[in-house]
C-alpha cells in the first residue's frame, strides 16, 4: 500500500534501510524462513512507531507482510506489530483461528478472525464495558497476566491496499487489535496488567489460563477483576 510518496526525510531513510535490512537477512535465511521476535527491553519496543506512509514501496511491503504473517502463525500467535521483528513502523498483522473449545468462545467472546492488516491503527474505547482475561505476549516469553480491556472499540486505520476502515470490534477480536495497535504506541501489555495476576506459563499458569474467566485466579492470587474486590469471590 503506498499512501504517500516515498519518504525522504532522515526518519523516512532510516525505517526504509531498516526494513530493507531485515528483508535481506530472511531472504538469505531461504524462502520460508521467519524473523526473529524482540523481546521485552529492545529499545523498539519502547519507542513510538513512525506512521507508514509509502516509505518502501508495494512489493517491499508485500514482501515485509509476508514475513510478519509466518513469523506471526509460526510463534505461534494472533498478532504481530512491526516493533516485534525489530520494525519502528506502525503496521501490524492478525489472525486467530479461535480456541477450539466452545465454552471459552462464547465466554470471551472469541470468534476465529481472518487474516487481515492493521496500516496506523488507532483505537478508542465504544461503551462503557471493561473485560479481563488472561493475556500474553511474543515479545515477554514465558509470562501472562490478566488485563482489563474495553469490550468494544472504535478501530480506525487503513488495509495494506490503502483503503481506510473504521469499525467497532468486539470481544477478542477488540482486545487483539488494542494489543497490537498498544505495541506501534510503545506500550507492552504487562503496563496495563494487573500484576498480581502474573503467572509463569507452566502448569500453574497453564491451570489459570484454560479458565473461562480468570475467577480462580483472582481468589487464589489475590486480585480484582472488573466490579470485584481483591480477595472477594469474583463476578462475571
Amino acid at each position: 500500500m503506498t499512501t504517500g510518496a516515498v519518504g525522504a526525510s532522515d526518519v523516512d531513510r532510516w525505517v526504509r534501510e531498516h526494513v530493507r535490512r531485515l528483508l535481506d537477512a530472511v531472504r538469505a535465511a531461504g524462502p520460508d524462513a521467519i524473523a526473529p521476535i524482540v523481546q521485552a527491553g529492545h529499545p523498539v519496543l519502547r519507542s513510538v512507531a513512525v506512521p507508514f506512509d509509502g516509505q518502501v514501496d508495494d512489493d517491499e511491503l508485500r514482501e515485509l507482510l509476508a514475513v510478519m504473517h509466518r513469523t506471526m502463525r509460526a510463534a505461534p500467535g494472533v498478532g504481530l506489530a512491526a516493533p516485534q521483528i525489530g520494525l519502528p513502523l506502525a503496521v501490524a498483522v492478525v489472525e486467530d483461528p479461535g480456541p477450539g473449545d466452545d465454552d471459552i468462545a462464547r465466554v470471551r467472546e472469541r470468534p476465529a478472525v481472518p487474516y487481515r492488516v492493521l496500516v496506523n491503527p488507532r483505537y478508542a474505547a465504544a461503551g462503557d464495558d471493561v473485560v479481563a482475561f488472561y493475556e500474553g505476549c511474543l515479545s515477554v516469553e514465558g509470562y501472562q497476566a490478566v488485563v482489563a480491556r474495553p469490550r468494544s472499540v472504535r478501530l480506525t486505520g487503513h488495509d495494506e491496499h490503502g483503503a481506510a476502515f473504521d469499525e467497532v470490534v468486539t470481544g477478542w477480536p477488540a482486545r487483539i487489535v488494542q494489543h497490537e495497535t498498544d505495541h506501534l504506541g510503545g506500550t507492552l501489555y504487562v503496563d496495563r496488567a494487573e500484576l498480581r495476576s502474573l503467572s509463569a506459563t507452566d502448569a500453574w499458569g497453564a491451570h489459570w489460563g484454560v479458565e473461562p474467566v480468570p475467577r480462580a485466579a483472582a481468589r487464589a492470587l489475590g486480585f480484582a477483576l472488573p466490579g470485584t474486590a481483591p480477595g472477594a469471590a469474583p463476578g462475571a
